[in-house]
């Protein structure tokens, strides 16, 4: 699959509030850790790219250049962009985090029959996993506001 782009989507979210090439590096990100990008794997052109999205062809190249800032990718002239590592961990991991990602499908699917709307899903999702992986700050709480002084060991 090297020489060929890979199964990758970029989806900007213009009402979101994060900047263009941001989206388009933590989506790359995220497909990193899901295994859906492998070393080896090109990423779209940038002409692909502006195409399917509508966006600055130099917001496109910023992205990969803050990619490639951090070693995930690496630019070949003429070539294109190429993933260099992966970040999901475990050659395994995919395998590891079936059960989990099954329980999250039927969290989601619970959420919605419940009347939950993506956005409340997101902001409530968002929530549980700043609390859960907080390094508490220096007044003790988490991002949406909630004491915790007394939940860590010391």
């Amino acid at each position: 699959m090297a020489a060929e782009s890979a199964a990758i989507e970029f989806r900007i979210d213009r009402r979101s509030g994060v900047a263009t090439y941001l989206q388009i590096v933590q989506q790359t990100k995220q497909a990193l850790r899901l295994g859906v990008l492998e070393p080896g794997d090109r990423l779209p052109a940038a002409r692909e790219v502006v195409e399917a999205t509508a966006i600055n062809p130099n917001t496109v190249l910023k992205a990969y250049r803050e990619l490639e800032r951090e070693g995930l990718v690496e630019a070949r002239r003429g070539l294109g962009t190429f993933v260099r590592r992966t970040l999901g961990g475990a050659p395994d991991a995919t395998a590891a985090d079936a059960p989990l990602r099954t329980e999250l499908a039927d969290w989601a699917r619970r959420a919605r029959a419940a009347g939950l709307e993506k956005d409340d899903v997101c902001a409530l999702f968002t929530a549980v996993l700043d609390s859960t992986y907080s390094t508490n700050d220096t007044n003790g709480t988490d991002s949406v506001g909630r004491s915790h002084e007394g939940d860590q060991e010391r």
